[in-house]
């Protein structure tokens, strides 16, 4: 029985790990040899057409309950290319997966913990991806402003100071300033794409300087100065930011053992000894303390998040 949860485990473990693989897979766009070739268009598969239907009825699902828009948006600040159907029919999948798990191992009450994981699993990871994403705007920023300042001395229009920043900086702010070129090119005002970024990345620093770039269209000015003086502002926000990360990295590495550590020691019992953990998972009582014990960790946690956390 010991090695049938074992393997349970790792069964689950690794239907999550491939859903996150295939969540995570459209890194960059990509166009289908089909589309150049019409000719090289592969053969559909019964799987492939499968899960053409489960995206199409998953689309017309978020149609209907209107969270699509919702969806979309986190996915656009994340970084995620896939459309929104592809990660709820991969979610369902893993969930499916989770509680088929759960039920041969524990019954109906450890599937239907099993299947709420794969939601859980896939908002972490869209949130770590849209934090990592946001984050590397941020630390890309004062070089950014830089460019613009360049090429703004240069005599460039604004215009083209984007463009500059789009073919010379690095993703995510290339990515970003690339998207603003091709909404201008198709009669959108450059006013509203930069807040529109600024509104996806989470960067108050850079919503500021679309604010002065706003103002310089209207009053005129010279931008290039006021960009320099931004930079260095940012630039010394950045470093109290850092310092302040480091100060704190003690309390984060803190708070993450004591989270695990209960965990781990549980897991390694049931292991060792069965006997001893039986108690709590094979009684009605036992499992009442698992879900208190469960919902206590999760409240430290958020008070231990909450702590060490550096806010600006």
């Amino acid at each position: 029985m010991d090695g049938l949860v074992l393997v349970g485990l790792l069964c689950v473990g690794a239907a999550l790990l491939i859903a996150v693989a295939l969540l995570m897979g459209a890194g960059r766009a990509r166009v289908s040899l089909h589309r150049l070739d019409p000719s090289a268009a592969p053969a559909a598969s019964r799987l492939a057409g499968a899960l053409q239907d489960a995206t199409a009825v998953a689309d017309r699902l978020l149609r209907r309950v209107g969270r699509q828009h919702l969806l979309e948006q986190a996915l656009e600040r994340a970084g995620i290319t896939r459309r929104p159907a592809e990660v709820v029919v991969l979610t369902a999948a893993g969930a499916v997966v989770a509680a088929l798990v759960g039920g041969v191992l524990g019954g109906p009450l450890l599937a239907v913990l099993f299947a709420l994981l794969a939601p859980l699993v896939a908002k972490v990871v869209v949130d770590r991806y849209r934090s990592r994403r946001q984050a590397a705007f941020v630390d890309q920023l004062d070089d950014t402003l830089h460019l613009l300042a360049s090429s703004l001395r240069a005599g460039h229009s604004v215009l083209r100071a984007v463009d500059a920043v789009s073919h010379d900086a690095q993703a995510p702010t290339s990515e970003e300033f690339t998207r603003v070129i091709n909404e201008t090119r198709v009669g959108r005002d450059i006013n509203d794409a930069l807040e529109e970024v600024a509104e996806r990345t989470g960067s108050q620093d850079f919503a500021w300087v679309v604010q002065a770039i706003a103002i310089h269209r209207e009053v005129g000015g010279n931008l290039a100065e006021v960009l320099d003086r931004v930079s260095t502002t940012i630039r010394e926000r950045n470093q109290i930011r850092r310092h302040a990360e480091s100060l704190s990295a003690e309390g984060r590495l803190s708070g993450v053992v004591l989270m695990a550590l209960p965990i781990l020691v549980f897991v390694v019992l049931s292991i060792v000894s069965p006997n001893y953990t039986a108690s709590l998972t094979g009684t009605g009582s036992g499992r009442m303390l698992l879900v208190l014990a469960a919902g206590l960790l999760t409240v430290g946690g958020l008070w231990l998040r909450s702590t060490v956390k550096v806010r600006f």
